[in-house]
C-alpha cells in the first residue's frame, strides 16, 4: 500500500476538515509556501549574489524549479508504470518535497553551511539538510505543544522545547530525509560536514519510521518521493546553474570542452566525483557523456554524414561561433538547457515493490543519463563555483557568517542582547549551552545573504541607523 492513515498523523492532532477535499499533503503543502522560511529563500544564493542581476536563481526559484520538474517526473511514472497506475504516487507530497528540499540553506550557500558547521563542531554540527528537517519541525512559528497566549514563548518557563515548526504529516517530513544518519554532536575541528540530522531530532526520525514503516535491511530509508526530489534537484541543479553560467559570460559549451580536453587534472577530478555515484565509471564515459551534452565540435557522426551530403563541413570558427550563440542568446540557451531537462526525465524510471515496500520503490536513471547529469553538476562546480571571481564572495560570507556567530554566543560581552526580543526570551530559558548555541545556528541560518551582511556591517560600526530593528 503507498500510503496508509500512519503517513498522515502529525506530532500533534489536528481537526481536519478533508471532507472539503483539502487533503493533509495539500495542507502541508500550503503551510509551507505561506512560511517566512520559505519565503527567505528569494534572499539566498544559488549560484551568483542576487544582487549581481534580477535573471539568475536564487534558492527560491530554484526550489519552484525543482518542484516542477519533480511533479511531472512522478506524473511520467505514475503514467507509465502498472503499479503506479493503481495507486498514484501523491504529486501534492512530491510538490511539496521539491519546494522543501532547499529550506535549511544558511546565508551564501554551501560558504556558510561550511562556516556554520565549524562553529557548531562540539553543538551537534550543522548542515543544511538536517537544518531544513529542523525548520519544519521546531524553528517555525506555527504550533506549539501548549497553547497559552500570556506565554507565547516557544520556549517553557521551565525550559521545555514546546515548538512544533509547521507540525507538518510525519510522510511529508520522510519526504524531505534524505540522509538517514545521526550527526555527531561533537566532531574534530577541519573534519568533514557530515550528512544528517542533528542529535536533537532523533526521536522525531524515530517517529516518522514508526509511521511511515522500515525498507527492506538492504535498503536504505529514503521515501520514494524523496528519491523523485533527489533527482529532480540533480537535474534542476545541473542544466540551470549551466545556464546562469552562460548568462553570466563564465562560460560557453566549446570552452567547458577545451578545459576538459585541456586538463587531466580536471578530467581526473571530474571522474573521481562521477565514480561517487556511478560505479565503474571511466574516463571514456565523461568524453562520451560531454560530447553529447555538447555537440558542437564537429565529432558527432550524424552531424558528419549531414554536413558531406550537403557538401559542406564547418569550420572551427562556425562551430565557436554557435557555441557562443547557445550561450548569449537567450532564445537559443532557453531552448538548449529545456531540451537537456527534456531528455534527462525520459531516462529515469522505478523498480516497484510489492505490499508496503511500493513506498520504497527505487528511482533508477539510465547509466549514460546518470552520468550526463553528474558530469555537468560537477564541471559546473569546479569551472564556475571554484573561479576566482566566485571564490572571493565565498571568502566573503564565510567570514560573516562566522563573525555574527561568535559574536551572538559570547557570554562575556552578553552578545544575545543582540538577538531580536522573542530568540532572546528563549535564549534565557533554555537550560543547556548546546540548546543555546542550537538556537543561535537557527537565527543565523535562516538569514539572508544581504540581512546577513546589514547585521554585518552594524557590528562593524557602519550599518544601518540604530531605530531599524534587528
Amino acid at each position: 500500500m503507498l500510503y496508509h492513515d500512519r503517513d498522515y498523523k502529525r506530532c500533534k492532532e489536528e481537526e481536519e476538515e478533508v471532507e472539503l477535499g483539502r487533503s493533509a499533503f495539500r495542507r502541508d503543502f500550503g503551510r509551507l509556501l505561506h512560511s517566512p522560511s520559505f519565503r527567505r529563500l528569494q534572499g539566498k544564493t544559488q549560484l551568483f549574489p542576487g544582487d549581481e542581476s534580477d535573471f539568475f536563481r536564487n534558492r527560491l526559484t530554484h526550489s519552484l524549479e525543482v518542484a516542477q520538474i519533480a511533479k511531472g517526473i512522478a506524473q511520467q511514472i505514475n503514467a507509465k508504470c502498472p503499479e503506479f497506475r493503481e495507486q498514484e504516487i501523491d504529486l501534492d507530497a512530491v510538490e511539496f518535497a521539491g519546494l522543501a528540499h532547499d529550506l535549511g540553506h544558511p546565508p551564501f550557500g554551501h560558504n556558510g553551511e561550511k562556516a556554520l558547521d565549524e562553529c557548531m563542531k562540539q553543538y551537534g554540527g550543522f548542515e543544511g539538510n538536517a537544518q531544513t528537517l529542523r525548520i519544519l519541525s521546531r524553528v517555525e512559528k506555527k504550533v506549539q505543544t501548549e497553547t497559552d497566549p500570556s506565554d507565547p514563548c516557544g520556549v517553557s518557563s521551565l525550559g521545555e522545547d514546546r515548538r512544533l515548526g509547521l507540525n507538518l504529516t510525519y510522510r511529508s517530513l520522510a519526504a524531505i530525509l534524505k540522509y538517514d544518519s545521526e550527526i555527531p554532536e561533537k566532531r574534530n575541528p577541519g573534519g568533514k560536514l557530515h550528512k544528517g540530522y542533528y542529535a536533537s531530532e532523533k526521536p522525531l526520525v524515530d517517529a516518522i519510521k514508526q509511521h511511515v514503516g522500515m525498507p527492506e535491511a538492504s535498503a536504505g530509508f529514503k521515501t520514494i518521493e524523496c528519491q523523485i526530489m533527489d533527482i529532480a534537484d540533480d537535474i534542476a541543479y545541473s542544466t540551470y546553474d549551466l545556464e546562469d553560467a552562460m548568462k553570466g559570460g563564465f562560460t560557453h559549451p566549446m570552452q567547458l570542452l577545451a578545459k576538459v580536453r585541456g586538463e587531466a587534472d580536471l578530467v581526473a577530478k571530474l571522474l573521481e566525483k562521477v565514480k561517487e555515484e556511478v560505479e565503474g565509471a571511466t574516463e571514456q564515459d565523461i568524453y562520451v557523456a560531454l560530447n553529447d551534452l555538447f555537440p558542437f565540435n564537429g565529432d558527432d557522426e550524424k552531424e558528419q554524414v549531414q554536413e558531406q551530403d550537403q557538401g559542406h563541413k564547418r569550420g572551427a570558427l562556425e562551430i565557436y561561433t554557435e557555441s557562443k550563440v547557445i550561450a548569449s542568446d537567450a532564445f537559443m540557451r532557453s531552448a538548449y538547457t529545456s531540451q537537456l531537462v527534456g531528455n534527462f526525465m525520459r531516462g529515469i524510471g522505478v523498480e516497484s515493490r510489492q505490499g508496503e515496500q511500493i513506498r520504497f520503490s527505487q528511482i533508477t536513471v539510465e547509466r549514460g543519463i546518470r552520468i550526463k547529469i553528474e558530469a555537468l553538476k560537477h564541471l559546473n562546480y569546479l569551472l564556475t563555483i571554484m573561479s576566482p571571481r566566485l571564490k572571493v564572495v565565498e571568502y566573503r560570507g564565510e567570514d560573516v557568517v562566522k563573525t555574527i556567530f561568535e559574536t551572538l554566543v559570547n557570554d562575556a560581552k552578553e552578545g544575545y542582547l543582540l538577538l531580536p526580543d522573542d530568540v532572546q526570551r528563549m535564549y534565557r530559558r533554555l537550560p543547556d549551552i548546546e540548546s543555546k548555541m542550537r538556537l543561535v545556528c537557527d537565527f543565523v541560518a535562516g538569514m539572508t545573504d544581504r540581512y546577513a551582511v546589514e547585521f554585518y556591517s552594524r557590528l562593524r560600526g557602519a550599518g544601518a541607523s540604530i531605530f531599524k530593528p534587528i
